[in-house]
C-alpha cells in the first residue's frame, strides 16, 4: 500500500472512533460541575469582622441554578427544574426543547427553562457550560444534580430526575 492510502485509512479509522466516542457520550447524565461562587469564605470563630469585610466575597445565600432561574424570571419547579442551555442556531437543543417539554408534561413538579447562552455569558462561565445544548437538572432548592452536554432522550432525562 502507498503512503497516501495509509493515511486515508489512518484518518478513517479516527474518524470513526471519534464518532462512536462522540454518539456513546452524547446526552448522558453523568456528575455535577463544581459551580463557582457557591460557597461563601469560611469565617473562624471568633475573627475580627474586618478579616472578612476586606475583599472577601459575601457568602452564597441560594444555590447559583435558584439565583439564574429567578433572573430568567422563572420559578424552580416544586421537585427538580430542568435547566437548559441553548443557542439560537442550535438544531439539538430545538430537539432537546421538545424531549424536556415532553418530561415537563409527564411528571408531576418538574419544571423546564431554558437560557440563551449567548445572552447570559455569565451563567454560561459560572456554570461551565462549554457546548449547547446542556441540560442540568436542579433540586427543588436550585441545586445542580446532574448535567448532560448533548441532546438527551426522553428515557436518560427520566432516569435523571429518578435520582432527585
Amino acid at each position: 500500500m502507498s503512503t497516501g492510502a495509509w493515511i486515508a485509512l489512518a484518518a478513517v479509522v479516527l474518524a470513526l472512533a471519534f464518532g462512536l466516542w462522540r454518539a456513546a457520550t452524547d446526552g448522558r447524565f453523568r456528575g455535577t460541575h463544581a459551580v463557582r461562587g457557591q460557597v461563601g469564605p469560611r469565617v473562624e470563630e471568633g475573627a475580627p469582622r474586618s478579616l472578612v469585610e476586606e475583599g472577601a466575597p459575601a457568602p452564597v445565600t441560594r444555590p447559583p441554578g435558584a439565583e439564574l432561574v429567578a433572573a430568567v424570571g422563572a420559578t424552580l419547579g416544586e421537585r427538580a427544574t430542568l435547566l437548559q442551555f441553548s443557542s439560537a442556531f442550535c438544531a439539538p437543543c430545538r430537539a432537546t426543547r421538545r424531549v424536556l417539554g415532553e418530561v415537563t408534561g409527564l411528571v408531576e413538579g418538574v419544571a423546564h427553562v431554558e437560557v440563551d447562552a449567548e445572552h447570559h455569558l455569565d451563567a454560561t462561565r459560572t456554570f461551565g457550560v462549554l457546548r449547547t445544548p446542556t441540560t442540568i437538572v436542579l433540586d427543588a432548592r436550585g441545586a445542580e444534580v446532574t448535567r448532560a452536554s448533548g441532546a438527551p432522550t426522553r428515557d436518560q432525562v427520566l432516569t435523571a430526575l429518578a435520582s432527585v
